[in-house]
């Protein structure tokens, strides 16, 4: 099944790049491209059914919030996958964005290569946020809590595999990085994962992210 994106973009000529890149991408096709959040969801009427997989939504437009924007879809259509687009690593924007249901975040200086494959992992459920801007996002929270022990794992009763397999899950890892890493098979990373979930009282990768981040278990 091929995936339908579309971005929301004040830069034209970003947005023709991205067009151009999905257009040579058998997996994917152009489903969009808006210069304005409220462009997008006038494409729609609450009920009906999205006409897109996969937004890519700029986090800063003249006169409109993208993480505000984000939230509307997600709110409408929570089955899409929502991919933040920004020039810069702004941990505490990549905060806001995940809080608000974003499930992925790109930098826009990121190749070809590494959107195609953003996009492929975050609509399969994959990591919300690259290595990169995981970097910078740990490096915001250590830096906050610095001389702080967080206790955050102890306080949520995670097993320490379990906490591992959460800081692999911020850190940007996918199942099979994580399997290779700790030396387990991907099932075991599942159902890690499954009790991670059901310990935070989340339901997707996105919120365990989120929680690990808010209450500082990384």
């Amino acid at each position: 099944m091929r995936l339908r994106v579309t971005i929301v973009d004040d830069d034209a000529p970003y947005r023709a790049a991205i067009a151009e890149l999905l257009s040579l991408e058998p997996t994917m096709d152009l489903a969009g491209s808006h210069g304005s959040p409220a462009e997008l969801m006038a494409e729609t009427r609450v009920g009906d059914a999205p006409p897109w997989d996969v937004v890519l939504m700029d986090i800063e437009m003249p006169g409109a919030d993208g993480i505000e924007a984000a939230a509307a879809v997600k709110a409408r259509y929570p089955q899409v996958t929502v991919v933040m687009l920004t020039a810069f690593e702004e941990p505490e924007r990549i905060l806001r964005a995940i809080a608000a249901g974003a499930d992925g975040y790109l930098v826009k200086r990121a190749d070809a290569r590494e959107v195609l494959e953003e996009i492929r992992a975050v609509a399969a459920g994959g990591s919300p946020l690259t290595p990169s801007v995981a970097r910078s996002v740990l490096a915001a929270i250590r830096a906050g809590a610095s001389g702080v022990p967080s206790g955050g794992a102890a306080r949520h009763d995670l097993s320490d595999r379990e906490a591992e397999v959460l800081r692999a899950l911020v850190a940007g890892q996918g199942y099979k990085e994580i399997a290779y890493d700790l030396h387990i098979s991907v099932d075991t990373v599942r159902s890690h994962i499954r009790k991670v979930y059901r310990k935070l009282q989340v339901h997707s990768a996105p919120a365990a992210v989120a929680r690990a981040l808010r209450d500082r278990i990384v």
